[in-house]
């Protein structure tokens, strides 16, 4: 088997995640590793055995022994070094929320059709087996004509003034904060199981905390909880750390969810319900092995994953038998499975998020923006 070559870009909280789980593929090697800078390229070289570490992004695009690229940086950087790595004939896997703002979004999309590279954005959430599973009822009329979607994403890692990261920054990480770190996920999964648009929304957004204390130091994604009082420096925040939107989905569904960084004891509890005119389904990221089905005239089932009873087009993502619990971590390697067969064969379906999905989710974000700042409803195209 030739082994494909690929870098990884960010060495924070996502670029320990993608390498963990590009290395369990088989078939992909991680060649390089680029940091910001020289310093802690080389120290996650050295704990991942990459041979090649460097703070520069061209090092990577003009080796051609490197195939793919994962861009795991903060937003800001999500549209350069994307765009930099397409029109260097590279496959780009980049991170959510795929840019900054839609025109940024509309530009990758672009470039990446005329250079005809592999493109994908990170909704990896899409891809554990009971969520698949999900998706089969809906498609083989299970549920019936969806009427209802709602539910809820929320953390508590930013609870405190003095919690901080580098989301907390609009420059670093745009306009939306909670909605573009985890609402760019709800509302992503809704319209993929559901096989409908959003057509309408009317949001509200909040921020609790009107400055923060940021570290005077670097702090890693959902770390620095135990910094002292003088670590600290007084910051204004302008992103929000709460979210609600109401929906319209497709021609006759309706539907609300919230997004929090703020909820106390909830660690990452992202959950849906979907109703239709059959049946109920419910599930929560905390506990992704159960799937939940309400009957209106019949007990309800907990169902526990098992994918030899599943659909087969869901039963594809699950590669452990039942009673094996399957999580985050293989949400992702799901992903770039998919993702690297269309790199080592272009006639492979693609069956992953592209930058056209990236695309929607940033109009999907504007659409919130622009709602939240009219307190009304608008449509969308």
């Amino acid at each position: 088997m030739q082994k494909i070559r690929t870098a990884i870009v960010g060495t924070g909280f996502m670029g320990k995640v993608h390498a963990e789980n590009v290395r369990r593929l088989g078939n992909v090697e991680i060649a390089a590793v680029v940091g910001s800078r020289p310093e802690t390229a080389r120290k996650f070289a050295e704990n991942t055995g990459i041979p090649i570490a460097t703070d520069k992004l061209q090092d990577v695009l003009d080796n051609r022994e490197i195939a793919a690229v994962h861009i795991c940086t903060p937003n800001v950087d999500h549209f350069p070094m994307s765009l930099a790595a397409v029109n260097a004939g590279k496959a780009v896997l980049c991170e959510k929320p795929m840019t900054m703002d839609v025109e940024q979004a509309r530009r990758l999309v672009d470039a990446a059709k005329a250079r005809d590279v592999v493109n994908c954005v990170q909704h990896n959430l899409r891809y554990y087996p009971v969520v698949q599973q999900i998706r089969q009822m809906i498609a083989h009329g299970d549920l019936g004509d969806i009427l209802i979607v709602q539910g809820t994403y929320s953390q508590d890692w930013l609870l405190y003034d003095t919690d901080w990261n580098w989301r907390l920054d609009s420059k670093s990480n745009g306009k939306l904060r909670v909605m573009g770190d985890i609402g760019s996920h709800w509302m992503d999964m809704i319209q993929y199981l559901t096989g409908s648009n959003i057509t309408a929304l009317c949001a509200d957004l909040a921020t609790f905390h009107k400055t923060r204390k940021r570290p005077k130091g670097s702090v890693e994604t959902f770390s620095g909880k135990k910094l002292q009082p003088g670590e600290y420096e007084e910051f204004p925040i302008d992103t929000e750390d709460f979210g609600m939107v109401m929906l319209r989905l497709g021609d006759r569904a309706r539907g609300a969810f919230t997004v929090s960084q703020m909820s106390a004891g909830r660690k990452n509890k992202f959950e849906f319900e979907i109703f239709g005119t059959k049946s109920g389904v419910s599930w929560n990221q905390e506990t992704p092995d159960l799937l939940w089905i309400g009957h209106r005239n019949e007990p309800n089932q907990i169902v526990v994953k098992d994918a030899s009873l599943f659909y087969p087009q869901a039963a594809g993502f699950a590669d452990l038998p039942g009673g094996h619990s399957e999580g985050y971590d293989d949400s992702h390697k799901q992903v770039f499975k998919h993702f690297y067969a269309r790199v080592a064969d272009r006639s492979v379906p693609i069956d992953y998020p592209t930058f056209e999905d990236g695309l929607h989710g940033m109009i999907l974000l504007a659409k919130v923006a622009e709602s939240a700042a009219k307190r009304g409803w608008v449509e969308v195209d």
